[in-house]
Formats: structure tokens, sequence, C-alpha cells
């Protein structure tokens, strides 16, 4: 299995990062990528990329949108470069928490897919409660050459569907689909098909059932493929195969 979207670089796990991505492994999770929110946040995710030969995204999360450089090609640039990175994020609008102004986000995120389409990277995307101002960004910034997925998807399947069919963009779907208020996903999972999701945990946030209140890490993302599995109709090997190369054509081959 490959973790798309994790973050053991989180300071949650200085304790006992190595027996997570020991755990992570004897799991059978091949890769992970372990995603910036800062400049600064995304310099420890390139370092611990480096350090447990797993890959990392560079890029400003919409809460540290406030708090973005005034050139953001030119600080996110470097980290771009570096051997192990696989794609600019996360990016994106977040108007539950509104942590940043709304202007300044959108701001933000313009900057972010601007880079992506001169560097040739895919984006991963966080999204939560802004989906017309987000759509309409994509609208006037996203082209058919780009790549990205939608992380911790929670939509219904009209959303799955602007997304997959508008964009081309995979979802990331992780412990939530688990969750027992989570139909609507669930629904969206079915009408996406496996060809258009990736799997991921949010590590250490959002663990699946039945591990709910316990700090998520990259192996409990067996919990979510067994969910696709029987949502689906699939043999759990199948989903991993699928949901592997799915994350292979968005990020490249991952391997250490």
């Amino acid at each position: 299995m490959i973790d798309t979207h994790c973050h053991i670089h989180d300071r949650q796990f200085d304790g006992d990062r190595d027996a997570v991505v020991a755990r992570a492994r004897a799991a059978g999770v091949r890769a992970m990528v372990t995603v910036g929110e800062s400049v600064a946040d995304s310099g420890r995710a390139v370092a611990a990329a480096r350090d447990y030969g797993c890959f990392a995204a560079v890029g400003i999360h919409p809460h540290a949108a406030k708090d973005a450089p005034a050139d953001i090609a030119a600080a996110l640039r470097p980290l771009l470069a570096e051997r192990r990175v696989v794609a600019l994020g996360e990016a994106g609008l977040d108007y539950y928490y509104d942590r940043s102004p709304r202007d300044v986000q959108q701001r933000v995120l313009r900057a972010q897919l601007q880079l992506a389409r001169d560097a040739g990277i895919p984006v991963i995307f966080h999204h939560r409660d802004a989906f017309e101002d987000f759509t309409a960004i994509l609208r006037e910034e996203w082209n058919a050459s780009m790549r990205g997925v939608v992380h911790c998807f929670t939509g219904g399947p009209e959303q799955a569907r602007t997304y997959c069919d508008e964009f081309g963009l995979l979802l990331g779907i992780g412990g939530v689909v688990t969750f027992p208020n989570a139909a609507p996903l669930r629904d969206a999972v079915q009408a996406a098909g496996i060809e258009r999701i990736v799997l991921e945990t949010d590590c250490p946030y959002l663990s699946p059932v039945p591990l709910r209140g316990k700090r998520n890490e990259p192996s409990f993302v067996t919990h979510t493929a067994s969910k696709v599995s029987a949502l689906l109709g699939m043999p759990l090997e199948g989903v991993i195969e699928r949901t592997d190369a799915n994350a292979g054509r968005l990020f490249g081959e991952l391997n250490a």
C-alpha cells in the first residue's frame, strides 16, 4: 500500500518516529508521502523523507496562508528541487476554520497553482467548506496537463464527479470513509470507482474505525483499504494494486 498523505514529520511523532515507520513497513506500506503545511514545516517534511526513505510534498496550507512569504515561488522552489519531493501541497481553501482571511487563502492558492503549472508538478489539495470558490479558482488556473488529488475527500457523488470529470483529479480516501456518519462519502467512492481514488491516512489525524480516539499512523491505512474493498466488492489485493497504480500515475514511481 501507499499512504499518499501523512505527516510523519509532525511533532506528535518525535518520540517514536522510528517505531511508527517500522510498523508501517511491517503492515505493508511500501511508500509514504509526508506533506508540508508551511515553508518551515515543508523543510521538516523533506528532512523526514530523506531520513526515512519516504517522499514529501511542500506547500502552504490555507491555515498558514496569512504567514506566507511575499514571494511564494522563491520560497518553495528550492524545496521543490529536492529529490524526494513529488508534489506541491497541501494547498487550498478552508472556510470551516477561517484561520487565514479568505482573500489571502485565495491569493496563496493561486500563487501555488501557478508555481505547480510552471514546475510541472502535481498538487495535493486541501478543501473544506469552500467548494464554490475552490472550483471557480480551478476553472481559471487549472489545465488539462496538470495532475492533482483532493486530499481527505469527504464530499458526496456530485462533488466527486466535478473533481474527477471536470478537472481530472483523484480523490484521497482516508479513515473518514469508515465513520458511521460518512454515508455520502461511501456513495462517492462507489460512484467514482477504483480508478479515481488513492489511499491516505492524514496521520496523526482522523484515525479510522476501529481505532478512533488514537493517534493515527500510516499502518492504519490497512483499515481504509479494507473498507474500500468492501464498498467496491473487490479483493483487497486488487484495491491495493489499483490504488498504488493510481498513485504512481499521480506522483511518478515511488520507489525508495
